[in-house]
């Protein structure tokens, strides 16, 4: 099956319209149609003022994946919206499995986005400056066990780590033992960064260590921000060292 019209998977950044790309913007003017999860099609409200718009709640991400397919397939131009980056935890997988699995040859273009997890960073300072490794606690779709083996191998290798969907009413101990995990492997002291509603009015920042994250104030949408056995905090701000200094001996 073969599609006449278009389909952008749009990566609308972490909240609000200043932290979104000229390209997504572009893509949006274009579409005739707008599909995305309700919170996220409020972000961006008045750059869609007279489209088609789809909005869905949460865990009906299949449903509005192929109701963006389906009117890019009739001939519309269509834009399916994710926040932060549409491959990062988000949309442009799914679309690419549907279209895979029916054989559907679609004009399609992912559009990036600011990731939540690089928009924490930046208001932390900069803790992603050496290797680092992204994990989602969520179970919905991948085993705690599975989590559990990528904690461990993630910390065992001294990675910076990005924890995302920490908690939730369901999931209100899986930060609680990703803590216990990586402090096999690292000291209670361990600065860690937490992120919760980036570019959002309700945006919240702080810095505290890998002990005292447990007992902080998280979400779904927070993002936690674990630092390597090199990471420090100076000034308000979390640094990882790249390494500059031993390369030219302290010469900084």
């Amino acid at each position: 099956m073969e599609g006449k019209g278009k389909l952008f998977i749009v990566g609308i950044g972490p909240g609000g319209p200043e932290h979104m790309t000229c390209k997504a913007k572009d893509a949006l003017d274009q579409s005739e149609v707008v599909v995305g999860y309700k919170t996220y099609i409020g972000l961006i409200e008045e750059l869609i003022q007279g489209k088609k718009i789809l909005s869905t709640g949460m865990t009906r991400e299949i449903e509005r994946a192929k109701e963006a397919v389906s009117y890019a397939l009739g001939g519309s131009t269509v834009s399916l919206v994710s926040g932060g980056d549409p491959g990062i935890y988000a949309m442009a997988g799914l679309v690419f499995e549907i279209l895979s699995a029916s054989n559907i040859k679609l004009d399609i273009e992912v559009i990036p986005g600011v990731a939540a997890l690089n928009a924490c960073a930046a208001l932390l300072g900069a803790p992603l400056m050496h290797d680092f490794a992204s994990i989602s606690l969520s179970d919905l779709m991948t085993p705690w066990s599975t989590i559990e083996k990528r904690l461990h191998a993630a910390a065992e290798a001294d990675f910076v780590i990005g924890i995302y969907n920490p908690k939730s009413k369901k999931r209100a101990h899986h930060i609680d033992k990703a803590c216990e995990i990586i402090m096999q492997y690292r000291t209670p002291d361990t600065p860690a960064g937490i992120g919760t509603s980036i570019s959002r009015p309700n945006q919240s920042v702080q810095i505290t260590t890998l002990a005292k994250v447990p007992e902080s104030s998280l979400g779904m949408q927070s993002i936690v921000i674990i630092g390597n056995s090199k990471t420090f905090v100076w000034n308000g701000h979390m640094i990882t060292p790249r390494g500059y200094a031993e390369k030219y001996e302290g010469r900084l």
